[in-house]
């Protein structure tokens, strides 16, 4: 959306909180959670057209999952907001020539998954069933995937996991939460029901969810890749990563932006899923 029709938005949602500001705010929030794009055209299907295809199932929610089979490490792969498994395409060559077991998924409202609504910690709820279907050695998460990969390994044992790569990845939930706030323009009135609406539904406050604090419990060795210039998730949030997560190094790269798609990257992720 343009910054025009961003603010037109917010200026519509701010003038209705001052009639119902629990309204304007449930609003705010479907808004925030509504991906506008993540769903399949034909090309990037057809990249996806050589694996084996299997549904999954979480509660009431469907998970498209793609299996890329090799005889290494099985890598399950966590894309970000507003895309889809095959945003992975540019790593495949890299990947099967390690003979990695390669398993892809589709996000909550993404790609071939069932919903039309998003958040991370159902996305991790995802990764968990998927996680539980495949055994991964390997997480790798770009974006709101990293930030998922986190969740679901705090809140579940997956102790097959060995090793997880976060390219991108935003270090806390309120960073990301006052950032929509800011760009829309919300009023205080939206913007502490917005703080409402998540501690009613999920039982904790909004800065309880930072996937930096989570990562000081993960005993998998972690990769950090982040981007000094990327625009959507700031720099600052590796730093915070690499601070709080003990068994982890840090990878800085310029020029690369927030999708981290670039040759030069891959070895480092390569060196580090080999290294012992």
């Amino acid at each position: 959306m343009s910054s025009l029709v961003v603010k037109s938005i917010g200026k519509a949602l701010n003038a209705t909180s001052l009639i119902s500001s629990k309204y304007a705010s449930k609003k705010a929030l479907n808004l925030f959670a509504s991906p506008r794009k993540g769903r399949y055209n034909e090309s990037q299907l057809k990249v996806l057209n050589k694996a084996k295809y299997k549904m999954l199932q979480y509660e009431n929610h469907e998970i498209a999952t793609y299996h890329f089979k090799g005889n290494s490490k099985t890598i399950l792969l966590a894309h970000g907001w507003e895309s889809n498994a095959a945003r992975w395409s540019y790593l495949f060559n890299d990947l099967t020539a390690q003979d990695y077991n390669i398993i892809l998924l589709d996000g909550p409202a993404h790609g071939q998954s069932g919903g039309k609504q998003f958040n991370a910690i159902l996305y991790s709820e995802f990764i968990n069933v998927v996680a539980e279907a495949f055994k991964p050695e390997v997480l790798i998460g770009h974006s709101v995937g990293g930030m998922a990969s986190v969740f679901c390994m705090h809140n579940h044992d997956l102790d097959f996991v060995k090793k997880m790569v976060l390219l991108g990845a935003p270090a806390h939930f309120t960073g990301v939460f006052t950032r929509y706030k800011t760009m829309m323009g919300y009023n205080h009135r939206i913007s502490e029901g917005l703080d409402r609406i998540v501690f009613e539904r999920f039982g904790k406050p909004t800065d309880y969810f930072s996937a930096a604090n989570f990562t000081k419990d993960i005993q998998a060795k972690g990769l950090i890749i982040h981007d000094k210039k990327d625009c959507i998730i700031p720099y600052e949030d590796a730093l915070l990563f690499a601070n709080r997560y003990a068994n982890s190094e840090l990878v800085t790269t310029e020029g690369f932006g927030h999708s981290l798609r670039d040759d030069s990257i891959t070895p480092y992720i390569i060196e580090f899923l080999n290294k012992e």
